[in-house]
């Protein structure tokens, strides 16, 4: 499904989306048969994102806009929502350059990760995203935690850390051999006792907690597939003001683009729609790395 933008130098934004039927907001989707298109207003310019089945399609989203708005536009080259590029390097760099670095311990895992692992250590968070969970943990004071997903136990070391002394994770995967790789370095980082690793379906072991509140911070990042599933077991179980974080919620860019329909880009995008319609929540995503959401429990 191509995707085009377009940015439209005005000082009165809002008179465009007045035409939108959208007065007094600063964003608005209009439908049309061909495709959609978004408008978002800023201080001095309209940004507009334009979406369409096939190229012809698109042709015909983007002159529909262009006779509403009644203004000239000049798209960008449509692509698709794979070759979104959600990080540009130069920042990418910047950003690891101007945050706390991984200690040795950490760095020591990601080698050890990639060298057992091979293409698979993908699947291990960047350095700048454990350094965001272990503040996340520390920042909402957290003493309950439980992660759906551990592979070989980074992001399960930067929460167990963050956690207080007498604090607790649950670590829920699949994996003896992976997790194998996790243990020592849980023990030489001294938060071995902090971690309570449930081998098995996570959603074996989700079900099999008790119902009621108990979990300050949750972190999904697991298979895709089943978020949806996850989702709806930790919410409940979490306390109020408890925060839940996911990983991955943008699958590359390919959520963004409906011509995407695996089991895991239609999972992501019905827990990202449930999400943020969810009244027990307060939500934000974030453009980390392959897009992170925070929900805290109301």
């Amino acid at each position: 499904m191509p995707l085009s933008t377009a940015r439209v130098a005005t000082s009165s934004p809002e008179l465009y989306l007045k035409q939108a039927d959208a007065a007094g907001h600063d964003r608005a989707t209009i439908a049309f048969d061909q495709g959609t298109c978004t408008l978002i207003a800023t201080t001095d310019e309209l940004l507009l994102i334009a979406a369409a089945a096939d190229a012809a399609a698109l042709t015909g989203v983007q002159d529909a806009v262009a006779r509403k708005l009644a203004t000239g536009v000049d798209w960008s080259t449509p692509i698709t929502g794979d070759e979104v590029q959600i990080v540009d390097p130069a920042i990418e760099d910047y950003l690891l350059a101007h945050s706390t670095p991984a200690d040795d311990l950490l760095r020591e895992l990601a080698v050890t990760t990639r060298e057992a692992t091979g293409r698979a250590a993908g699947m291990q968070v960047s350095a700048d995203e454990g350094a965001l969970l272990s503040m996340l943990v520390r920042l909402s004071g957290a003493r309950r935690a439980i992660e759906v997903g551990v592979f070989t136990g980074y992001s399960s070391l930067c929460i167990a850390r963050a956690l207080p002394a007498d604090g607790q994770l649950i670590a829920c995967d699949v994996s003896s051999e992976w997790t194998a790789i996790a243990r020592p370095f849980w023990e030489r980082a001294g938060v071995a006792d902090r971690v309570d690793l449930r081998i098995g379906p996570a959603l074996d072991t989700l079900r099999a907690l008790p119902a009621e509140p108990a979990f300050d911070f949750a972190f999904i990042d697991a298979d895709k597939g089943n978020y949806p599933a996850y989702y709806e077991e930790i919410v409940p179980r979490l306390v109020p003001g408890g925060l839940l974080v996911l990983d991955n919620v943008f699958q590359g860019g390919r959520v963004l683009d409906p011509a995407f329909q695996e089991a895991n880009h239609v999972a992501m995008r019905h827990v990202n729609e449930a999400i943020v319609r969810d009244d027990r929540l307060d939500c934000v995503m974030l453009p980390v790395r392959d897009g992170v959401t925070l929900a805290r429990k109301r």
